[in-house]
């Protein structure tokens, strides 16, 4: 059952935390204080631990618009069938099922550790990004309240932001955005890939619904925000209908959202096993169907991509997207399949990536150097996402 908006942004009472002893854990994670179960997140248990580090360097050869990321959370209770984030859970010896979805890290001192990062003579202010493994506001931001602590961090020491998520909790830090927009270059970016709530309830049960995160759009945009969208993945006989489309790119359309990328699914090592269970278990029909356009590989065939780049760019053109960028589909000819693939995933949206050509004075000079050109667009990240 999916929750609610405020039942996504409610944290729990102290006094209904149960807690057991770091060897009550499901594997020895490094810094763990305690790990936590609560009725208010029946199903979901909490693992604390102590970083030493929470800033994470982009690895090298990596061409992704930003070296920096942070990730307060590992594992995620969205919970999207299709999340591409869900091999690395394997990483800590969890399973990229149903531990990834119930199983949550959290760095609970995230905020003193980065703070004392940032402050090094070292630190070169250049562009940070958070959302780019799991979600910064799924549920367990309810509980923990980390994101302040880290924008506030972030921005006191003139350091140009990025966030994307999925998560309406995102709202109640508007207000703090605003003041640390007024510091440094910030990004907005929310992830929404269809405005069908039976589907979205199907695909990404923990998730708050279209309606929810195309209100929070607007409110971002009301409150002089940017916000792009990333409209991935589109979900082959599921989403990619010309009426799905039409819906989806109007939406967002009137929500104000200053750009828009759309893309076709993305099924890798262990994410595909996942998605595919899925599939034949509520849609056997289309089982066959997946398996043939996605072959042995994570991309769907590049026939299949050519042809739904056509109807994005119709769709885009219709209601009045036709000039954004971070436009996923658009180099579709030469190369490998696979390079062409990558390339047309790595595309941000206008709005979603800080403006990295300003410069408040000397010492932001560093952000400059992120990769991405004025459009935000950004070019193919062959690495595995930075994750603890």
């Amino acid at each position: 059952m999916r929750w609610d908006a405020q039942a996504l942004e409610r944290g729990d009472s102290p006094a209904a935390v149960s807690a057991a002893s770091p060897t009550a854990a499901l594997l020895p994670l490094a810094g763990l204080v305690r790990t936590v179960s609560t009725p208010e997140f029946a199903g979901i248990t909490f693992h604390e631990v102590t970083a030493k580090s929470v800033l994470n360097k982009v690895v090298a050869g990596s061409r992704m618009p930003f070296d920096w990321t942070i990730n307060p959370y590992r594992g995620c209770s969205h919970a999207c069938v299709y999340c591409f984030a869900r091999k690395s859970h394997t990483y800590l010896d969890f399973d990229a099922g149903l531990d990834f979805d119930s199983q949550v890290v959290v760095k609970i001192n995230a905020a003193e550790v980065l703070r004392k990062e940032l402050a090094k003579p070292s630190w070169r202010h250049e562009h940070v990004a958070l959302g780019t493994n799991t979600d910064p506001y799924q549920r367990a931001e309810g509980r923990y309240q980390l994101m302040p602590g880290i924008i506030g961090a972030l921005a006191d020491s003139g350091t140009p932001l990025s966030i994307l998520t999925k998560g309406t909790l995102l709202a109640r830090d508007i207000p703090l955005l605003k003041h640390a927009a007024a510091q440094v270059p910030v990004g907005v970016g929310i992830s929404l890939a269809m405005t069908n709530e039976q589907l979205s309830e199907a695909v990404e049960p923990g998730t708050p619904g279209p309606r929810a995160r195309l209100k929070l759009i607007s409110r971002l945009r009301e409150a002089g925000l940017p916000c792009g969208v990333m409209a991935m993945p589109i979900l082959p006989w599921l989403s990619d209908s010309d009426e799905a489309l039409d819906s989806l790119f109007g939406a967002l359309a009137a929500a104000g959202a200053t750009g828009v990328t759309a893309g076709a699914l993305y099924l890798k090592p262990g994410t595909r096993e996942w998605f595919m269970q899925w599939i034949a278990r509520e849609h056997p029909h289309l089982a066959g169907k997946y398996r043939r356009l996605y072959g042995s590989g994570s991309y769907a065939s590049k026939e299949y991509r050519a042809w739904l780049a056509g109807r994005v760019r119709h769709f885009k053109d219709l209601h009045g997207f036709s000039g954004s960028q971070g436009f996923s589909h658009r180099d579709l000819d030469g190369g490998s399949d696979h390079d062409n693939a990558r390339e047309e995933e790595a595309q941000y949206p206008a709005g979603s990536i800080p403006d990295t050509a300003w410069h408040a004075s000397p010492r932001h000079a560093g952000a400059a150097r992120s990769g991405a050109n004025s459009s935000g667009a950004i070019r193919s990240d062959t690495a595995q996402p930075p994750l603890f």
